[in-house]
């Protein structure tokens, strides 16, 4: 499997946004590693990074060409220890662009051999963020359609003991 892709983020929890991503990247790229990093700007996760990474293997485990880790350090440095040749980056939104191109540019410099492939979510997902399910969840909204059935009921399980 020559062509590797790094999808990286948060995924604090996994949507059905980036979960469209992904099923779309793996039609693309042989191999698509779904990276959960420890991002120093997110405060306060609801989620460990080992919990993150089971819920997203929980809602790709049918898809052959998908791994889940997580990782830590420079996403360049990570890429090049996985053979991979491209970083996707999911796009929602035109304010979502400016800060991914900055973060594309960095990589790049760093590793110019390095693409950054930035894919943008479907429309019906276009507004869905993790922080956005979160807040929705922790007031007694229905998350149905904002994150993939099989980890409704992780989502609220730990929101009723967060």
């Amino acid at each position: 499997m020559g062509n590797i892709a790094i999808y990286p983020g948060s995924f604090d929890p996994i949507t059905n946004g980036h979960l469209d991503v992904i099923l779309r990247a793996s039609k693309i790229f042989d191999k698509v590693i779904v990276a959960v990093l420890e991002n120093p700007e997110k405060k306060s996760p609801l989620f460990t990074i080992g919990e993150r990474v089971e819920l997203i293997k929980k809602v790709t485990k049918n898809v052959y060409n998908v791994e889940v880790e997580s990782f830590r350090g420079l996403l360049v440095n990570y890429a090049k220890e996985k053979g991979a040749k491209v970083i996707i980056k999911g796009l929602r939104a035109v304010s979502d662009f400016e800060y991914e191109l900055q973060m594309a540019m960095m990589n790049n410099k760093l590793n110019n051999e390095l693409e950054t492939l930035f894919m943008m979510t479907s429309s019906k997902y276009s507004f869905l963020s993790s922080s956005l399910v979160k807040q929705v969840a922790m007031y007694g909204g229905c998350i149905k359609d904002l994150v993939p059935d099989e980890i409704i009921e992780d989502i609220l399980k730990k929101i009723k003991g967060y």
